[in-house]
């Protein structure tokens, strides 16, 4: 049974149904709201209301005058503005009262600008990104960092929960971005150094996939060794649902909160520059597991794969 949907929520418009908006998208409904979706590919709508119900809009303008809240889930920030304030944006739409949840994985100055914007429409935002991949985002078990308004963060707290179990406050506006941003750093930096780790340990006679047993009732366990290594890795499937693209824009955006601090980063400034080499080296289009091979081309090495799966 559809959990109860409160009052002065009833019509969220979702924009952006890729590869996590989409099930997302699906626990609003689930949860018993009505959701209206958009996406740039106009057939990605149509077949997620056929499959999963809502209703489907091929304009932005639909999703401002139905919508009590909308959510964006987009690529990056530039596409956002431009998707409430381009020349066929939803702004002029916009109802007095809607509600914006910014769950894209951008930019905190970016996103601040955009509320300045909304503000005087009588628009509040809130930005929500999330961690947990596509897998969390079907069960509805997602990650999800909020920065905002606390009376705002309130209201909305009900459709968060419908798409996530943990629901964490960071701050003023912005900050869940930020704070996305930095997990996705010490997330690649894990990454990274346990790929080479395995490539090291290969070269001495070590089994890859011995290792990773090792390192997961070890004090070297982390994201990559418990879900990634022999998932993706070891399988050479590298098909996780999270692209290389993506990973070196929020290796960026955590540079720039460092620069804005004031703050040296050196380790880190590595990191983003190694992962911005590998999506040079391998091209568009690869997932973020799949900087690996960047790892075994400098060692001139490939790990042994991992028959079991």
């Amino acid at each position: 049974m559809p959990e109860s949907v409160p009052t002065m929520i009833k019509t969220i418009g979702m924009v952006g149904i890729g590869s996590m908006g989409w099930p997302m998208a699906a626990r609003l409904i689930k949860s018993g709201y009505h959701v209206i979706v958009y996406d740039i590919i106009q057939d990605h709508a149509t077949k997620f209301v056929k499959e999963v119900g809502g209703e489907a809009s091929n304009v932005l303008s639909t999703i401002g005058e139905k919508s009590d809240v909308v959510i964006t889930m987009l690529p990056n920030s530039s596409i956002v503005t431009d998707v409430i304030f381009g020349s066929n944006g939803m702004a002029a739409s916009l109802r007095k009262g809607t509600r914006l949840i910014e769950m894209t994985s951008g930019i905190p100055s970016s996103t601040l600008a955009l509320s300045e914007r909304l503000l005087p429409l009588g628009v509040l935002t809130i930005d929500a990104p999330v961690s947990g991949g596509v897998k969390r985002a079907v069960s509805g078990e997602l990650a999800i960092m909020v920065g905002g308004e606390t009376s705002v963060i309130d209201t909305l707290e009900p459709v968060l929960k419908a798409m996530g179990r943990s629901i964490i406050r960071t701050g003023k506006l912005g900050s869940g971005q930020a704070m996305k941003a930095l997990n996705n750093l010490v997330s690649a930096a894990g990454f990274l150094v346990g790929i080479e780790a395995l490539l090291i340990g290969q070269a001495a006679g070590l089994d890859p996939a011995m290792m990773v047993d090792v390192l997961n009732v070890s004090s070297g366990r982390n994201n990559s060794t418990e879900a990634k290594f022999k998932q993706f890795v070891l399988s050479r499937k590298f098909d996780s649902g999270f692209s290389l693209d993506l990973m070196v824009k929020d290796l960026s955006i955590a540079m720039d909160v460092a620069k804005d601090g004031k703050l040296p980063a050196p380790f880190s400034a590595l990191c983003k520059e190694l992962w911005a080499s590998a999506a040079i080296v391998l091209g568009p289009g690869n997932d973020h597991t799949a900087v690996t091979k960047f790892s075994e081309k400098l060692a001139g090495a490939e790990l042994n794969k991992n028959e079991s799966g």
